[in-house]
C-alpha cells in the first residue's frame, strides 16, 4: 500500500498543478472568446475537439486497455521489453503520422460532421480553426503512448505534470490575443485569418511543447527504444487482437459523441451548446481527474500484476480497496459541486446571467460522478485481464442510450435546455453501463464483494447529505445567483472553495460520527500531499 500511496500523491499532486492551471486556461480563453451565446467559442470548440477525441481514442481506450498490461509482462523477457517497446513505438509513430495526414485533408468533412446544424460561415470559421488544431492529433498521440509506457515502468510524474506547461503556452498566447485584439468577440463573421491563427496556433504549441518535454524523461522507463519495423514476434499480433476490441469501444463512443455534437450544434447561439458543455465537462473531470485517476492509475498497475499472477483473490480485494478509497473522496466532490454549481460555472462565463444558464447542464453531468468513479475500476479490471471484448458489449449500449437521449433531447426539449437535457442522457447510459459490467465481473472472477463497497459508499452519501445542505445554505448566506460569487471568474472560484470547504468539514465530521473506517485512509493521503508529508 505504500507504492500505491506513494504514486498516488505524485499523480494527484501533479493533476491538481495541472487542473488548476488548465482552468485558467480555460478562463483566459473565455475572456477571449466567450462561451455561452458565442458562435466563435462554439466554433473553436468543435475544431479544438476533433484532434482531443483521437487523444481519447489512442490514450483512454488502446493504451490504457492494452499497453500497459503487456508491457508488465514483457518486462520479464530478457531484455526487460526493450524489444517489444521498439516495435510498438515505432508502429505507433508511423500509424499517428499517417492519421494525422489524413485528418488534416479531411478537415472540412470532420467540422461538418460534428456541426451540421452551424451556419455556412460558422462552419467556415470552425474549418479554419480546424486546420491548425487537427496538427495536435501526432503530438497528442506521442504523449498518450511514451506517458502509458512510462506508467507501465512506473514512472507516474511526467505523464501527470508535463501538461503543465501546455496550459503555461495556451495562457501567453491567449492573452496576447486579448492584448491585441480585445475580447470577448463572440460574433463569427468579424474574425480575421491573423486572429485564428493567434488562437488555433497557441493550443496546437501547447501540446507540441507538452509531447517534447515528457520525451526528456525518457531515460527513466530505462528501456533501449530504436526503430524496429519487423512487428513480428514478440506478441504484436496479440496486441492487435486486444485493441481491435478497444477500438470499436472508443468508436462507439466516438460516434455517440457525434451525436451529442451535431444535437447542441443547433443551440449554438441560443444557450448553452459545445463550448458551454465542454466546460461543465471539465469541471465535472476536475475531481475525476485528481480523484479517479491519482489514485486509480498506480492501482491499475497493481491489479494488472495481480491479474498476470493468476492471484484473483488479490484482484478482489484491490477492487474493494480502490472503490472505497475513490469513493471516500468522490461522494464529496459530487455534493459540494452541486451545491457550488452556479458560482462554479460563473469561471467560465462571461455574466451571472450566462453562468445560471450552464448550471444545470453541470448538475445533470454530476449525477454519473459517483458511477464513473466505480466503472473506472470495474472496466479497467476487465482490461487487466486482457478482456476488452465485454467491455465493448456494455459500452455499446452506453452509446446506444447517449444517442437515442440526444436526440429525444433535440425533440422535447426548448434550446435553452438542450445542453443539459443531452448531458442527464448520457449520465443515465453511464449509470445503465456501469450495472451491467459489475454484473458481468461478477460472474468472471465469481464473487466481487459488492456489499462491502456498496456499503461503505452508502456511509459516504449519508455524509454527503447534511454536508450538502450546509454548503448550500452558505451559497443562499453569500447572497445566491444575484451575491457576490456570481459577480465575476475569480469571486465565483473564491465563492465555490468557501461552499465545498464548509461542506467538507461537515462531511468530515459526519463520518467521524459514524466511525468510517475508511477516513483514516483519506487522512494518510491528504497528508502525504501536504508540505512536510511524507510519502512512506
Amino acid at each position: 500500500m505504500s507504492g500505491i500511496g506513494r504514486a498516488s500523491v505524485l499523480i494527484g499532486a501533479g493533476t491538481i498543478v495541472s487542473r488548476l492551471t488548465g482552468i485558467i486556461r480555460s478562463v483566459v480563453l473565455v475572456a477571449a472568446i466567450g462561451s455561452v451565446n458565442s458562435g466563435a467559442a462554439d466554433a473553436f470548440a468543435v475544431a479544438n475537439q476533433l484532434p482531443n477525441n483521437i487523444y481519447a481514442i489512442i490514450s483512454a481506450g488502446l493504451l490504457s486497455a492494452v499497453v500497459v498490461p503487456q508491457i508488465v509482462k514483457a518486462a520479464a523477457h530478457h531484455d526487460g521489453g526493450s524489444a517489444f517497446v521498439s516495435k510498438l513505438v515505432t508502429l505507433g509513430v508511423a500509424g499517428l503520422l499517417l492519421t494525422t495526414i489524413l485528418a488534416v485533408v479531411a478537415a472540412p468533412v470532420l467540422v461538418h460532421l460534428y456541426a451540421d446544424r452551424f451556419t455556412t460561415e460558422q462552419l467556415a470559421l470552425a474549418t479554419a480553426f480546424a486546420y491548425w488544431c487537427l496538427p495536435q492529433v501526432f503530438f497528442y498521440g506521442l504523449y498518450a503512448l511514451v506517458g502509458e509506457i512510462l506508467n507501465a515502468r512506473r514512472v507516474y510524474g511526467p505523464y501527470t505534470w508535463a501538461p503543465i506547461v501546455n496550459n503555461a503556452v495556451s495562457i501567453a498566447g491567449f492573452v496576447a490575443f486579448i492584448v491585441l485584439f480585445g475580447g470577448p468577440i463572440t460574433a463569427v463573421g468579424v474574425w480575421t485569418p491573423e486572429m485564428i491563427a493567434v488562437v488555433g496556433g497557441t493550443a496546437t504549441a501547447g501540446i507540441v511543447v507538452q509531447a517534447v518535454i515528457l520525451l526528456c524523461f525518457w531515460r527513466a522507463a530505462r528501456l533501449r527504444v530504436r526503430p524496429d519495423f519487423r512487428w513480428r514476434g514478440v506478441g504484436l499480433n496479440h496486441l492487435g487482437r486486444l485493441a481491435g476490441w478497444t477500438f470499436l469501444m472508443m468508436l462507439v463512443g466516438q460516434l455517440a459523441g457525434i451525436v451529442q455534437s451535431r444535437v447542441l450544434s443547433g443551440a449554438s447561439e441560443n444557450g448553452p451548446a459545445i463550448a458551454a458543455s465542454q466546460y461543465a465537462w471539465l469541471l465535472f473531470m476536475l475531481p475525476y481527474s485528481i480523484i479517479v485517476l491519482s489514485i486509480g492509475t498506480p492501482y491499475f498497475t497493481q491489479l494488472s500484476e495481480h491479474a498476470a499472477a493468476g492471484r484473483d483473490e488479490d484482484v478482489r480485494r484491490d477492487i474493494g480497496q480502490s472503490i472505497r478509497t475513490l469513493g471516500f473522496f468522490i461522494v464529496f466532490a459530487t455534493a459540494a459541486l452541486a451545491v457550488g454549481a452556479v458560482p462554479a460555472s460563473r469561471i467560465f462565463t462571461n455574466t451571472a446571467a450566462q453562468a445560471a444558464q450552464a448550471a444545470p447542464v453541470l448538475l445533470c453531468f454530476l449525477v454519473s460522478l459517483v458511477p464513473l468513479a466505480v466503472l473506472f475500476v470495474i472496466q479497467r479490471t476487465f482490461y487487466a485481464y486482457n478482456d476488452t471484448r465485454t467491455p465493448f458489449f456494455f459500452t455499446l449500449v452506453q452509446g446506444v442510450i447517449v444517442a437515442a437521449t440526444a436526440w429525444i433531447a433535440s425533440a422535447l426539449l426548448p434550446l435553452s435546455l438542450l445542453a443539459a437535457g443531452v448531458a442527464l442522457g448520457q449520465s443515465l447510459a453511464s449509470i445503465v453501463q456501469l450495472v451491467i459490467a459489475t454484473i458481468l465481473l461478477e460472474r468472471k472472477l465469481g464473487g466481487l464483494r459488492i456489499g462491502s463497497w456498496m456499503l461503505a459508499l452508502g456511509r459516504f452519501a449519508l455524509a454527503a447529505v447534511p454536508a450538502a445542505g450546509a454548503g448550500w445554505l452558505t451559497f443562499v448566506l453569500l447572497g445566491g445567483v444575484g451575491g457576490w460569487t456570481t459577480s465575476s471568474q475569480l469571486l465565483g472560484a473564491v465563492g465555490a472553495a468557501i461552499i465545498g470547504l464548509v461542506a467538507l468539514g461537515v462531511y468530515v465530521a459526519f463520518l467521524a460520527l459514524l466511525r468510517a473506517p475508511e477516513l483514516s485512509v483519506a487522512a494518510q493521503l491528504v497528508r502525504r500531499m501536504l508540505p512536510g508529508g511524507r510519502g512512506a
